[in-house]
Formats: C-alpha cells, structure tokens, sequence
C-alpha cells in the first residue's frame, strides 16, 4: 500500500502532500524528516531506503508488523517521494513516480515547481486519477491525460452555464441560461442595431 506521495523542492518546502494512513505526529514533522532522510544520500545511491523511524509518524491500517520504505526520484529542483509498505514494489513505484511525472509534463508543459503552487488542485486532480486510498489505478499517461482533459472541460462548460456574464452563454444543452440572453449579448445587440425596435 502507498501510505504517502510527496513532492517538495530541494530546500525541503513542500510542494504536494497526500496522506493515505492516519498521521500521528504534524505532517510538517513527517515531510521534514523525509527530507532529511532523501537530501542527506549521495546521488549514486539507489532511489529506495528502508525507513524504521517513520513508522512513529505514519501507524499502518493493518500494524502488522511491516516496514515503511522511502522510494524517491529527483526530477531538477523537485523531490517526488512515495512512502510504501513492503507490499510494493520499488521499481513499480519507481515506474509510477515516472507515470505521474509524464501526466504533469502533459498536462502543464514542461512542469516545474510554480505549476504546483499555482495550480496545486490540478496537480491532486492527476495523483487522484493514479491513485487512491493508497492503491493505485491507473498507469497509462495516455488515459490519465484524457480524464484531466474531460475534467477542465466539464468545469469550463459549469461555470460558463452558471456565469451569466461569460461570452459563450455556456451554450451545453439543458444549460440554466438556455434561453437568457447574457448582459454583454444583450449591449452587443443594441449598438450593432439588432433587436432594436
């Protein structure tokens, strides 16, 4: 099971957390002591380490007994980080960190770390199309992509049909303003002459 997924950059501010366990302690602490763990080894290091001490942070649903491990990848200036059980496997998460990576580039063009400050529910709305509950669904970029894009195009067309200032009138069938004519329409109309009496 995938327990968290981080993203923080290289100073170790955290640019996107997801938890999928109950926290004991501040996430604040936990990212912190991650960063620790992950900054500290040398770049020809392996891109997995057992991490012990995190079980004080993170209390496993079954507490079974099983060891977190840290898999992690630096992309420039930004840390992606998964905390998994033994039930994963590392270069699968590995693979997935490069899944969702891709699904980034796709859907920001070339991402970089304002991308997730600046649009940080975009960036959830990806990890949440990979990954739920700690398990993970879905690993075709392309697939991932096209359910981003339908996702911003229904958010388009709601808040075109619930804006009655929006241009377009919404235009989607069974929209609320289907027949209303908007405010800017209606001043277009009288100066270009149509509709006058």
């Amino acid at each position: 099971m995938i327990h968290a997924v981080l993203i923080f950059n290289t100073s170790g501010v955290p640019r996107l957390t997801k938890f999928y366990s109950p926290i004991a302690h501040s996430p604040q602490t936990l990212v912190e002591k991650i960063f620790t763990l992950v900054s500290s080894r040398q770049p020809g290091l392996c891109n997995f380490l057992d991490a012990p001490e995190l079980e004080t942070f993170l209390k496993p649903k079954d507490a079974s007994g099983e060891k977190l491990r840290v898999v992690y990848r630096n992309y420039a200036t930004l840390y992606f980080v998964f905390v998994v059980d033994h039930a994963e496997s590392e270069l699968g998460i590995l693979d997935l960190i490069q899944v969702f990576v891709e699904s980034l580039d796709s859907a920001f063009e070339n991402v970089c770390e304002l991308d997730l400050v600046f649009h940080f529910d975009e960036a959830h709305h990806i990890l949440a199309e990979i990954i739920q509950g700690g398990l993970v669904l879905e690993t075709n970029v392309n697939e991932i992509d096209r359910a981003v894009q339908e996702a911003a195009r229904a958010r388009k067309e709601s808040y075109a049909s619930a804006n009655p200032l929006s241009l377009g009138g919404g235009g989607a069938v069974g929209s609320r303003s289907a027949g209303l004519q908007t405010p800017l329409g209606w001043l277009a109309g009288r100066l270009t002459g149509v509709g006058a009496r």
